[in-house]
This record gives C-alpha cells, sequence and structure tokens, in this order.
C-alpha cells in the first residue's frame, strides 16, 4: 500500500496543473458546503436560542389547548396549576432537567387609550408571566447564539400593574411620545363621537382603578391603558396596565397586538375574584438534548396520576422555526449535490486525460506482470488522494474564514427577530459536519476515479504497447 501511495503521488506531481485544476475544485466544494452549512447551523442555534428564551423547551397545557383553546384560553385553564409544578420538580427524572419552570396565562381582549385627548383602541393577545422567571429566561443561551444578556427593568415582581407592548400596539394606540418611540407617527386628531361617548370611558376608566388597590396603582408620569376582557364565567371585565415600555416582536400581526404583563394582572383581567388558573406551564432545560427525555418522562408522569394535560415543545409552537430549518436543510442537500456534480466531472475528466497519456505506460506494467486490479488500484489511488487533498485544503480555508467571520464583529438581523445579533459561522463547531463533508467528497472522487481506471484496466496489452 505503501509503494501504490507513492506510486500515485508521483504521477500525480506529473501533470501538476492539471491536479491542482481538479484538486481546486474539490477544494471549492468543501468550501461551499462547510461555509453554509456552518451558516445553516447558526442559524438553527440561533432561532432555538430565540424561542427556548421566549417560550422554554416544553410547556403543558390541558388537554386539547393546543388546538381548541386559542379563541377561549380562560375555559382551558389548569387548575390547581402550583401543585403540577410542584410534582414536575420534585420528579427525580424531570426535575433536575429544569432551568426554569414558570405558569403563564394567555388571553385576548380589547386594549384602549383614552388619556390626553386620544381615543384608540385595538384588539391584543396578552401573555401573564413572572417577570423574575422571564428575566432568568432570556439568560439561557447554551450555543452562544444570542447578542447577550441585557437586564430589562420594564416589568419587575414588585410592581404588578406594569408591563410591555408592541412595538406596532404602542403606535395604534398613541402612545409613541409617552414612550418615547422614535420613526412612530402620530395619531391624527380623535372625532367627536357623541355626548355619550366621554362618560363611557370615564366609566371604564374608573371601573379599571376600582380593581386595583390603592398601592399597586401606577404613578401619573407612566401611560396607561385600559384592558377588557371576558372572565371564564363570560362577565366582561377591565383593569389598568401601566405601559413601562415597548419592543418590536419581528412579526407585525404579533407586533400590533402584543402585550406581555405581570401573571397576577392577567388572571385577575381573566379569573377575577374566581380561582386563578394557568394557560400553560413552561419548561426551559439546561440542555436542549435532554428534550426528548423530558417530554416523554412528562408525558408518563401525567399518565401515571390521571392528569387530563399534554406536553408540546417549541417547534410545535413555533413553526415558524420548522420551516426554516426545512427550507435551509434543502438549500444544503441542493449545494451538495451541486458541488457532488462538478468534482464528479472534473475528476473524471483529469483521471480520463491520465489514462489516455499514459496508455503505453499500462501497456509496459501490463506486459511485466501487473494485473488488472493492481492497474485499477493505482489509478484509483490515484483520485482519491487528489480528492482527500483538494477536500482537506478546503475545509482548513473554512475553518480559517469563520474564523475571521466570527472575529470581524459583524451583525444581522435573522428569521423572526426584531433585533441584531453577531454573524456567525458554527464550523469548527461542528465535527460531524466537517467530517461528512470530507468523507462525501472522497467518496465522490473514489467513485469518479473508478471508471478511467476501470477503462485503463480493460485495455489489451498488445494495443496499449502499440498505441500512439
Amino acid at each position: 500500500m505503501k509503494l501504490l501511495l507513492k506510486i500515485a503521488f508521483r504521477n500525480m506531481l506529473r501533470n501538476l496543473r492539471r491536479s491542482l485544476m481538479t484538486g481546486s475544485a474539490v477544494a471549492a466544494g468543501a468550501l461551499a458546503l462547510l461555509l453554509f452549512g456552518g451558516f445553516a447551523a447558526y442559524i438553527f442555534a440561533g432561532l432555538e436560542t430565540n424561542n427556548v428564551q421566549r417560550i422554554g423547551h416544553l410547556t403543558v397545557f390541558r388537554a386539547d389547548y393546543f388546538l381548541l383553546g386559542a379563541g377561549n384560553p380562560a375555559a382551558y385553564g389548569i387548575d390547581r396549576h402550583q401543585e403540577v409544578m410542584q410534582l414536575i420538580e420534585r420528579d427525580p427524572v424531570v426535575g433536575p432537567m429544569i432551568n426554569v419552570i414558570t405558569p403563564t396565562q394567555s388571553l385576548v381582549g380589547i386594549a384602549g387609550n383614552f388619556s390626553g385627548g386620544v381615543e384608540a383602541s385595538k384588539t391584543f393577545l396578552g401573555t401573564g408571566l413572572i417577570p423574575s422567571n422571564r428575566e432568568r429566561m432570556r439568560q439561557w443561551d447554551e450555543f452562544r447564539a444570542s447578542a447577550g444578556y441585557v437586564p430589562d427593568k420594564r416589568m419587575s415582581d414588585e410592581d404588578p400593574s406594569r408591563g410591555v407592548i408592541g412595538v406596532g400596539l404602542a403606535r395604534v394606540l398613541g402612545l409613541c411620545a409617552p414612550l418615547g418611540l422614535h420613526g412612530c407617527p402620530a395619531l391624527p386628531a380623535a372625532r367627536p363621537s357623541g355626548r355619550s361617548a366621554p362618560a363611557a370611558r370615564q366609566e371604564l376608566t374608573d371601573l379599571a382603578a376600582r380593581d386595583l388597590a390603592p398601592d399597586t396603582q401606577a404613578s401619573d408620569r407612566t401611560p396607561q391603558i385600559d384592558l377588557l376582557a371576558a372572565t371564564a364565567g363570560g362577565a366582561p371585565n377591565v383593569v389598568q396596565l401601566s405601559v413601562g415600555g415597548a419592543e418590536p416582536q419581528g412579526v407585525k400581526e404579533l407586533d400590533d397586538n402584543f402585550i406581555a404583563m405581570p401573571l397576577g394582572l392577567a388572571q385577575q383581567l381573566v379569573y377575577g375574584r374566581g380561582e386563578h388558573k394557568a394557560t400553560g406551564i413552561v419548561l426551559q432545560l439546561h440542555r436542549s438534548e435532554d428534550l426528548p427525555a423530558a417530554r416523554a418522562r412528562l408525558t408518563g408522569l401525567f399518565r401515571q396520576h390521571h392528569l387530563d394535560l399534554e406536553v408540546r415543545d417549541f417547534g410545535e409552537l413555533s413553526p415558524f422555526y420548522g420551516q426554516v430549518v426545512k427550507m435551509f436543510s434543502s438549500i444544503f442537500l441542493f449545494i451538495a449535490l451541486v458541488m457532488g456534480v462538478i468534482v464528479l466531472f472534473a475528476v473524471i475528466n483529469t483521471m480520463t486525460m491520465n489514462v489516455m497519456e499514459r496508455t503505453n505506460e499500462v501497456g509496459t506494467i501490463r506486459a511485466l506482470g501487473v494485473r488488472r486490479v493492481g492497474i485499477r488500484a493505482q489509478f484509483t489511488v490515484e483520485g482519491v488522494l487528489i480528492g482527500a487533498i483538494g477536500a482537506t485544503v478546503g475545509a482548513a480555508l473554512a475553518l480559517a474564514i469563520a474564523a475571521l467571520v466570527n472575529q470581524a464583529g459583524l451583525t444581522w438581523v435573522p428569521p423572526g427577530n426584531a433585533t441584531a445579533v453577531p454573524l456567525r459561522l458554527d464550523v469548527a463547531g461542528r465535527a460531524l459536519l466537517v467530517v461528512s463533508a470530507w468523507l462525501g467528497l472522497a467518496i465522490v472522487t473514489t467513485l469518479a476515479a473508478l471508471l478511467p481506471a476501470n477503462r485503463a484496466a480493460r485495455l489489451p496489452v498488445v494495443d496499449a504497447l502499440r498505441h500512439v
């Protein structure tokens, strides 16, 4: 084998320019595959990080809420959700996997701003959460794909009446100036709407104010909006929300409807003085690789205790994540096929030329007693050697370029994000990607070299010796 490699290497050097061109094609294929693969891997990690920071790895719902509960979240509340959380936390299998476990409350209703001469209202999609748990979830960054944790003081456990709304909703409600938002047009002047309208608005505001304890009412300097929703019993209920700030959501439909508020305020709006339930129980794990095991254990745990609950992961709650993964995986497969075809024909062309130029040499070797299998092995090893060297050079270049890009401090706004994050190429951290690309190109070059090698091995000795 050592002698065979030595002969193949010398033959490769005999046609150095041709070998360099073929090796360059293989290197370009490896470079393209690894750079795009590293970019796609970083996109996947960034999307997963963004989703896990917002909605966790797993969410526990009451059965059928995922399919039927969006229109009436109050009807699918989890009874005694604190006991369910304790059951999950104390489980010896799931408990050690959990980073954060927190209840949430989903709700729908109408948000209105009738202060400072503004008359604006808009339907909203609200989420009630525990602010401290939200901050802990935002610190999760297993893949180092986020822009870094920045504390958000706009919501806190100490102020149960303050929340955050989407920038689009702030624009619709005329809160751009009070919140100091830039590039946000002011609402046109309100038209007179009849004598009864001011009284109705005052009655709505007074009702919301009466529902708040005196020590929980917000400062006059903070803009406030009124939230109207139906309780679990079907009666209308109103609370007042102090708007601590606005944040973009990345998707206009969500940005125009989003409200995040403390859990207690959301439960007060939905359940009034009745039993406060939770729509979901969010679990954020320490490691994403534990997700299948945690989900299977939770399903068995609920079945064991006869609880009418189901578990959904972030991929089901955010279909956009799966769509992006499938799209970039398809693009990567297409690029791999194109590069494979280019490398295949480049190696076939080079090895065919080598066979034609060395036909007399093949006849001489055969006349000296070398069998067909030896001729076939000689040309095959030569093609494999060109491919292996080219793939190795391409992998080295990809690692170097990825390192330069990662150190350049570039930023971009990925799909589903509203803020810029660092632009990175995750090549060095994907050993499987590097090995797979290298082996794939090596296999393609082997197959490409077999065709001319078989042709050389089947040449009749006499015809090869008199070939001109």
